[in-house]
């Protein structure tokens, strides 16, 4: 349409061209009638005072296509605005077309192929694995709608500038991260598998190199690192045992590591795609007043709190408090000594005689202190309990300075929970399935027989004793851990992380009844050498 009004306005700009009359015919025998000539002076100065017809009409006509003209070109114009504010509203409102995007695309077609194998997995099992892995598929669902909401996003200037955009993300990992504090749940390591691994979904929050953590990729396979320690525990704990619970640890690593990990790298090397420099991100759904039509698209509504705000003058109109009050008053040039009183003889030290430096029997009142502080520690104890729950798990729980706790009637389908102890010592005397020691403080424990795995977990000087066979052995995060074994009890594996001052106690081959310590290492020299990193504890001198 525009080229035809272009068109229209070139033909319009030329002179059109004088039809000439056809000339009269003479009748036969008569002649010609003769010109009356002039002289060239007379023909020119008649020229310059009378105007030909010719030229009085194409003044005119000249005058009213030049206005033509003009009110063309300011039509064209018009026309042009609308359509340019049409394009721009096309590409603010282009939210919805981002979805046929064919990474997007490609993110449906690798969620739905990786879940769709975690997702008959955690079916059969059930429980909170299922609910576990309802939230990792609805934190996977927030990072793809992060993803298409990016284009429409100027890309931020700082991580905190982010935070609004990522905050639905955060929302949910703490979800995740909620379901496995306080008393520790069944399937433990399920759910802290999950809850670490969805720090890899970070990586949306990529803004370069200079953003404070590592490109897409490595995020990513940093991120599952943490969480494969967990993940290789419900491989251990279930090997041989229960496959559905085998393959869902498969699946749950085949999702990061290769399946999230080379879609980022195939599809977003260098973080996500943000939109152009100069766009207002999207507001939210809220209801905004409509104009008449006839005066174009309403102006944004200006949201309560931006993203990017930069506005400091809020900040600057109210009052200082606190220390930048006092500074403030210092540095106002005022007498701030003026209030101040002035120190007489009898107020200092040296002349006081309450202030000597001889201590008296008084200063022994802190000692009910350590008193008050058992009794609240006491108080925050819950009820102390030794029972078995629905047939299959021991629960002890808050037990304090008892040293005659036993289990006698057990099986190999039974597992043992502690929690919360004190001061106390537990006696097994039988065949379990697994045994767990959560928060416990000064606490032993003696047992014969594990079928799966013994752990020990967030606890403080505990002391363990291995009277028959336990194929696993694994120490998380506890402070002074003193291990016996007998000679059935030698192949065991032992598995520690963020743990310290550990020995295990072994029998003695030369003599009956002696036993030999092996301190565990807990500190690690790492070389690379021959393109990677070998690691070995550290020994000492004399050691």
């Amino acid at each position: 349409m525009f080229c035809e009004l272009r068109c229209m306005i070139e033909k319009k700009g030329k002179p059109l061209a004088k039809p000439q009359s056809p000339s009269k015919p003479q009748p036969a025998g008569e002649a010609a009638p003769q010109r009356r000539t002039r002289s060239h002076a007379h023909r020119r100065t008649d020229t310059h005072h009378r105007p030909t017809p010719a030229a009085r009409f194409a003044l005119p006509r000249l005058a009213m296509e030049k206005a033509l003209v003009e009110r063309l070109e300011a039509a064209v114009a018009r026309l042009e605005a609308v359509a340019a504010s049409g394009a721009s509203a096309a590409r603010d409102f282009g939210g919805a077309s981002a979805s046929s995007d064919p990474a997007i695309l490609a993110y449906d077609d690798f969620l739905a192929e990786a879940f769709g194998r975690l997702n008959a997995a955690a079916e059969k099992i059930g429980g909170t694995v299922l609910e576990a892995t309802s939230v990792l598929a609805e934190a996977f669902a927030v990072a793809k709608d992060l993803l298409i909401l990016a284009k429409q996003y100027p890309k931020p200037a700082s991580m905190a500038n982010a935070q609004d955009f990522l905050k639905p993300l955060n929302d949910t990992i703490a979800k995740a991260t909620a379901m496995t504090e306080g008393r520790r749940p069944d399937y433990f390591n399920h759910m802290k598998s999950v809850a670490d691994s969805l720090h890899a979904l970070a990586w949306v929050a990529f803004l370069g190199k200079g953003c404070g953590m590592s490109f897409p990729t490595a995020h990513v396979e940093e991120s599952w690192q943490m969480a494969e320690f967990y993940n290789n525990k419900v491989l251990v704990e279930y090997k041989n045992k229960d496959a559905d619970h085998v393959e869902w640890a498969k699946a749950l690593k085949e999702l990061y590591t290769p399946g999230l990990r080379d879609y980022i790298k195939k599809y977003y090397p260098l973080g996500p795609v943000w939109g152009p420099a100069g766009c207002a991100p999207p507001k939210a759904a809220a209801p905004t007043p409509k104009a008449p039509a006839a005066k174009g698209p309403p102006p944004p509504a200006a949201p309560s709190a931006p993203l990017f705000s930069t506005d400091k003058s809020p900040k600057s109109s109210q009052p200082k408090q606190g220390m930048s009050a006092v500074f403030q008053e210092i540095g106002g040039g005022k007498d701030v000594t003026s209030g101040l009183r002035k120190v007489t003889d009898d107020m200092k030290a040296k002349n006081r005689a309450d202030r000597s430096g001889v201590v008296t029997s008084s200063a022994a009142a802190p000692a009910p202190a350590k008193t008050s502080r058992a009794g609240t520690f006491a108080s925050k104890t819950g009820t102390p309990k030794l029972e078995l729950q629905m047939g299959r798990k021991w629960v002890v729980e808050n037990q304090v300075g008892r040293k005659d706790l036993a289990i006698d009637e057990c099986d190999s389908k039974q597992s043992i929970y502690i929690y919360g102890c004190k001061d106390s010592v537990l006696q097994v005397n039988g065949k379990v399935n697994n045994i767990t020691v959560d928060k416990c403080t000064k606490f032993g424990i003696v047992f014969k027989d594990v079928v799966a795995a013994f752990e020990v977990v967030n606890c403080n000087g505990v002391e363990v004793q291995c009277q028959g066979t336990a194929p696993t052995i694994s120490i998380d995060n506890t402070a002074g851990c003193q291990l016996y074994l007998n000679k059935e009890s030698l192949g065991a594996s032992i598995t520690s992380a963020k743990s310290s001052e550990m020995n295990v106690l072994v029998p003695s081959d030369e003599t009956d009844g002696d036993w030999v310590e092996h301190p565990l290492p807990q500190q690690y020299i790492h070389f690379f050498q021959d393109g990677q990193f070998t690691t070995s504890p550290v020994s000492h001198s004399g050691a």
